[in-house]
C-alpha cells in the first residue's frame, strides 16, 4: 500500500475510535440513543465523510454538487449527529442538548439540522427518497453521488425490494446503497427471524451491482467506495458490509435484546479501558 493511502487509513481508524468513544458517551450520559445500532456502523460513516469520499462542505451544507447522504436505519442518528458537530455542520452545545427538552435533536435525523438532507425514521423511506434523487439527478443531468445506508433488518420491508427494481429499471449508477450487515434485528439473529440469506443473490437477480466487504475495515470500505465516482458499472451498487452491532462495547454484541439499551456506566468504563477508549 502505497505511502499516502497508508497515512490516510491509519488516520481514519484513529478518528473511528474517537467517534466511537463520544458516541458511547453521549449514550450514557443522555440514557438514550440506538447504540448498539450505531456502533456498527462508525467505520463507514467515517470513511465517507472524512475519507475523501463523500464530497460535502460544512460552510455551504446546500452546496448544489454535494453527494447527498441518507441515514435509511434512521435510528443510528446520534452517530450521524456526532459527525456531523464534528465537521463544523453545528455547534458542541447544539450536540450536548440532544433528546433534551431545549434541543433540537432528537433520537432519529430531522432535516431542519444542518447536514441532514431528509427526515428519516420508518424503515426503507429513506432508502425510497435516495432513489428518486438519484433519478432526479440523472434526469438533470447532475454528477453528484446518492449515498444511502440501510440496516439489514430493514431489508425485511417490501418498500425495499420495490425501490431495488425501480432503481435497476432506471439504471441509477449514481445511488450507492451500504447494508448495514449486523445479523441482528429488534427481537432476534436476523436468520433466526425470516432469512435473509442469500442476500448476494437476490440484490444481484434485482438488477444491482454487489459487493461484500468487512464493514469494520477501513481499508476495504475505502477501497470499494472510492472508485465508484467513476460509475464503474450501469447498475446501481450495492455495497453489503458485514458488521458486529454494538462494536466495541462487549455487552452489547450478539445479544439482539440490547437493540436501543444503554448499559450500566460501570460496564461502559470497563469496555472503553479494555479498549484504550479513554
Amino acid at each position: 500500500m502505497e505511502k499516502e493511502k497508508r497515512l490516510l487509513i491509519e488516520k481514519l481508524e484513529k478518528k473511528s475510535s474517537q467517534i466511537r468513544k463520544r458516541l458511547i458517551d453521549m449514550c450514557i450520559k443522555t440514557k438514550t440513543g440506538h447504540l448498539s445500532s450505531s456502533l456498527s456502523c462508525v467505520e463507514i460513516l467515517v470513511t465517507l465523510y472524512y475519507g475523501g469520499i463523500l464530497k460535502h462542505n460544512p460552510s455551504e451544507p446546500m452546496w448544489s454538487e454535494r453527494d447527498r447522504f441518507i441515514l435509511s436505519k434512521g435510528h443510528a442518528a446520534p452517530l450521524l449527529y456526532i459527525i456531523l458537530e464534528d465537521l463544523g455542520y453545528f455547534s458542541k452545545e447544539e450536540l450536548e442538548k440532544f433528546v433534551q427538552p431545549d434541543g433540537r435533536l432528537g433520537t432519529h435525523p430531522q432535516n431542519d439540522i444542518s447536514g441532514v438532507e431528509v427526515t428519516t425514521g420508518s424503515l426503507a423511506q429513506g432508502f425510497g427518497i435516495a432513489a428518486g434523487i438519484a433519478l432526479g439527478a440523472k434526469m438533470n443531468r447532475d454528477f453528484y453521488l446518492v449515498f444511502t445506508l440501510l440496516g439489514d433488518g430493514e431489508c425485511y420491508e417490501g418498500a425495499v425490494w420495490e425501490t431495488a427494481l425501480f432503481a435497476a429499471h432506471y439504471r441509477l449508477n449514481n445511488l450507492i446503497a451500504i447494508i448495514d450487515r449486523n445479523y441482528m434485528c429488534v427481537t432476534d439473529f436476523t436468520e433466526n427471524a425470516i432469512e435473509l440469506e442469500p442476500l448476494e443473490d437476490k440484490w444481484k437477480s434485482f438488477g444491482w451491482n454487489v459487493v461484500k466487504i468487512d464493514g469494520h475495515s477501513i481499508l476495504d470500505l475505502y477501497n470499494v467506495l472510492y472508485p465508484l465516482r467513476g460509475r464503474i458499472s450501469s447498475k446501481p451498487t450495492v455495497i453489503i458490509a458485514e458488521t458486529i452491532k454494538g462494536k466495541g462495547v462487549e455487552p452489547l454484541c450478539f445479544h439482539p435484546l440490547s437493540h436501543g439499551k444503554i448499559p450500566s456506566e460501570k460496564n461502559l468504563r470497563k469496555v472503553k479501558r479494555r479498549n484504550n477508549l479513554k
